[in-house]
């Protein structure tokens, strides 16, 4: 039996000559693209938020650098960040061997980079342009609900709100009318809607009563008033105004809205409170990103290219979107803007369903006579406008729509097929979207149309898939909408790099596995180039004839 030998092994071994950090590290790993990437990054402003004086900073390039690559790696956790700075050789070379605390680092996050983090990302994005990954000429836009760092049961409702103030008014009012003389309430007609009160009001009349001369049961009505009735009624008006236009918030987390998630819990359907992120792809690369309160998408897609054209001073060519688009102040918002809109509507996929097109009954497959503006119902009778209503949305955009109604539905034998209503059947129409969804389903048919609906979803959905499952980023770790901006923001500088280093690496393999194989290809060439020859000749002759026949 051969004698078995091990390698010298010594914990305590010294070397002569100090070992550097840079002989460890990988050429081709991602924390020396890191490192390159933000030694380009301008830091002017981020600069001149430091005062000076005092004990000397850590150099914010060389905290970028350290957040970077820990968010690149799902380090999220500045005590995590500060523990790998003693542990991993990477963030030692990063960092240079400093080690700031987990407080330094999280300061340095939070009031350096607030607002900061997008002006740093524009100029990623830039450095993407001129690699050659993206254009910014097409963009893949989607949005997602992100559950809010709040707790699950901190909700505040609207229509509570509202409700619990309204019992309050009429409870003060009540008080006010027993205590005050002369008060016009006394003599009011009952079938007058009562007046709202609010804290303001509520004080002034409070203080003219404290002037007259009151009894007993006065005083102790005045004292409920004052330390009982007025801090609940100022409490529910500073609900309502942190609520502004939304229906819902987090009392943890006043910014975040409750909205159903995809990823529930308790599978039931249960309001979780969240925010919707909208982002903008290109070559599965973030061009662009925003963080709005409302659940839905419609109301966010021009704010989104509003942010666009401020950050890169001109608006996409293209634009391919889900139905959650598909509104008419959006689609004339992109023809005014000449934004070539590849984006679906409500009902796109129905219509290309034999079902949907088959149906008779549907009012979309009613016939138009625009000349004489009418509709053919499924039986022959033509539907005429009766009159024109408007609707306006919560941004204030007014749409207008006409209503048609069949003269007489009575004794037709497709009745409980049509329409289950009392009278005849009326429809509302809105000609102007019609019209956008007929040049949108146009473009979505079309060759490009195709194109673009077969690339979404490796795309902005495949850009959330990563993030959600392979990042473990699917839950916001700070408060406030500001934060949580400045945070996506590093996640998607990172999330950038990372992209780049893989395509940089895939393309070095391609380069390698190329270069192998045609030097294999060439030698099997070279070695049996003749009965090659002969089966391509013998395979031409064939073709000839085959043609003279």
């Amino acid at each position: 039996m051969a004698k078995v030998s091990f390698k010298e092994y010594s914990q305590g071994q010294g070397v002569l000559f100090p070992m550097s950090i840079d002989s460890k590290i990988p050429e081709n790993s991602p924390v020396r693209l890191v490192n390159r990437i933000v030694d380009e990054l301008d830091l002017t402003n981020i600069d001149f938020g430091y005062k000076g004086g005092g004990n000397s900073s850590y150099h914010p390039r060389m905290m970028l650098k350290v957040l970077f690559y820990a968010y690149l790696n799902n380090v999220y956790s500045c005590r995590k960040i500060a523990s790998q700075l003693e542990q991993n050789i990477h963030y030692m070379w990063l960092s240079g061997d400093q080690r700031p605390n987990f407080r330094t680092i999280n300061n340095f996050r939070s009031l350096r980079l607030k607002d900061n983090i997008h002006s740093l990302f524009i100029q990623v994005v830039y450095m993407l342009v001129e690699m050659g990954y993206i254009t910014l000429k097409e963009i893949y836009i989607d949005g997602t609900k992100i559950e809010s760092k709040a707790n699950r049961y901190t909700f505040v409702w609207r229509k509570s709100v509202e409700r619990y103030k309204e019992k309050l008014e009429a409870k003060v009012r009540g008080i006010l009318s027993q205590i005050e003389e002369g008060i016009a309430q006394d003599n009011q007609p009952d079938d007058d809607p009562p007046t709202p009160i609010n804290s303001k009001e509520l004080k002034q009349r409070i203080a003219a009563i404290n002037k007259e001369n009151k009894t007993k049961k006065e005083l102790k009505q005045i004292k409920d008033l004052e330390n009982k009735h007025l801090p609940k009624l100022e409490e529910y008006e500073q609900k309502l105004e942190i609520m502004g236009d939304r229906n819902s918030y987090s009392k943890t987390d006043p910014d975040a809205t409750f909205m159903r998630m995809k990823d529930d819990h308790m599978k039931n359907g249960q309001l979780k409170a969240g925010y919707n992120k909208q982002i903008g792809t290109e070559n599965q690369f973030f061009i662009h990103y925003d963080i709005y309160y409302n659940p839905g998408d419609t109301l966010t897609m021009i704010p989104f290219f509003k942010g666009f054209k401020k950050s890169y001073e001109e608006l996409p060519n293209k634009v391919c979107g889900d139905s959650g688009y598909g509104s008419e102040e959006n689609y004339e918002y992109m023809e005014r803007e000449e934004i070539e809109a590849f984006v679906k509507y409500n009902y796109f996929h129905k219509e290309q369903k034999r079902s949907f097109k088959n149906n008779p009954f549907i009012q979309q497959n009613f016939y138009y006579n625009q000349k004489e503006d009418y509709f053919v119902c499924p039986m022959g009778q033509h539907m005429h406008r009766i009159k024109d209503i408007t609707r306006e949305n919560k941004t204030g955009f007014v749409s207008h729509l006409a209503v048609y109604k069949a003269k007489r539905c009575d004794g037709c034998p497709m009745r409980g097929s049509c329409h289950k209503s009392k009278g005849s059947r009326e429809i509302e129409v809105n000609h102007k979207l019609r019209e956008y969804r007929g040049k949108a389903r146009e473009r979505l048919t079309s060759e490009e149309g195709l194109r673009m609906r077969s690339r979404r979803p490796i795309e902005a959905e495949a850009v959330f898939g990563q993030m959600k499952y392979n990042k473990s980023y699917n839950r916001f770790r700070h408060v406030g909408i500001d934060k949580i901006k400045m945070d996506f923001g590093i996640f998607a500088i990172a999330f950038n790099i990372l992209k780049i280093h893989r395509k940089m690496t895939k393309k070095r393999k391609a380069a390698k596995k190329s270069s192998k194989y045609s030097k294999i290809h060439l030698f099997r060439i070279n070695s049996s180039s003749l009965n090659q020859k002969a089966r391509v000749l013998s395979f031409k002759e064939r073709i000839l004839e085959k043609a003279a026949a």
